[in-house]
C-alpha cells in the first residue's frame, strides 16, 4: 500500500512539473516573476507620456525600454541614457503598492553629468554621484496619493532609497543600497 502512494505522489508531482513546464501552472512566485509589467508615465517637463508593457513573457520588450529610456531622458540637454529595469520595476510594483490606476509623474529620471553638475551647484541636496546619472533613481509624485503616503509605501518595499521632498512635492526612489532621507 505504501509503495502505491508514493507512485500516486511521484506521479501527481510529474504531472505538477509537466504543466508548469507547459506553462499550464506555475507557482505563485514564478507566476508573479513573469507576469506582464506595464507603467504609465508622464514627464513634467517635456509633457510627454507613455503607457507601455515592458515585461511580458519573462523578458524585458527592447522596444518598450528604448521608449522608457526616451521619455525618462535628461529634459535639459536631450540626452537619453538606458534606465534600469529594476527601476522600472521598482516603481511599478510601488504603483501596484499604492493600488493607483492614475499616471506617475515624473519630475527627473536620466540626469547627465552636465545637468547634475550644475544643479548641484545649485543646491546642496544633490549627490555628487547622484543615482540618476546611472538610470538608477527617479524623482516622482503620483496624482491623487498624498506624498507622505508615497513615501512610506515606498519604505516598506525596502528596495532601495528613499528621499522626501515635500516642499518640492516628489518622492525620490532609487535601486541604490536601502537608506532614506
Amino acid at each position: 500500500m505504501r509503495a502505491h502512494r508514493r507512485d500516486l505522489l511521484k506521479g501527481a508531482l510529474g504531472l505538477a512539473g509537466g504543466l508548469a513546464g507547459a506553462g499550464l501552472f506555475a507557482p505563485p512566485a514564478l507566476a508573479a516573476a513573469t507576469a506582464p509589467r506595464s507603467l504609465s508615465l508622464y514627464n513634467l517637463h517635456t509633457g510627454e507620456s507613455l503607457k507601455a508593457t515592458y515585461f511580458e513573457d519573462g523578458v524585458y520588450l527592447p522596444d518598450a525600454i528604448e521608449a522608457m529610456d526616451h521619455l525618462l531622458r535628461d529634459f535639459r540637454t536631450g540626452e537619453a541614457h538606458p534606465i534600469a529595469p529594476g527601476l522600472l520595476d521598482l516603481v511599478s510594483t510601488l504603483r501596484g503598492r499604492l493600488e493607483s490606476e492614475q499616471t506617475v509623474h515624473v519630475i527627473s529620471g536620466y540626469r547627465s553629468p552636465k545637468t547634475n553638475a550644475i544643479l548641484r551647484e545649485r543646491s546642496h541636496g544633490v549627490a555628487a554621484h547622484s543615482l540618476h546619472m546611472e538610470g538608477m533613481a527617479m524623482d516622482i509624485r503620483v496624482p491623487g496619493v498624498e506624498l507622505a503616503h508615497l513615501r512610506d509605501a515606498a519604505l516598506d518595499l525596502r528596495r532601495g532609497g528613499v528621499g522626501y521632498y515635500p516642499d518640492s512635492d516628489f518622492v525620490h526612489v532609487d535601486i541604490g543600497r536601502v537608506r532614506r532621507w
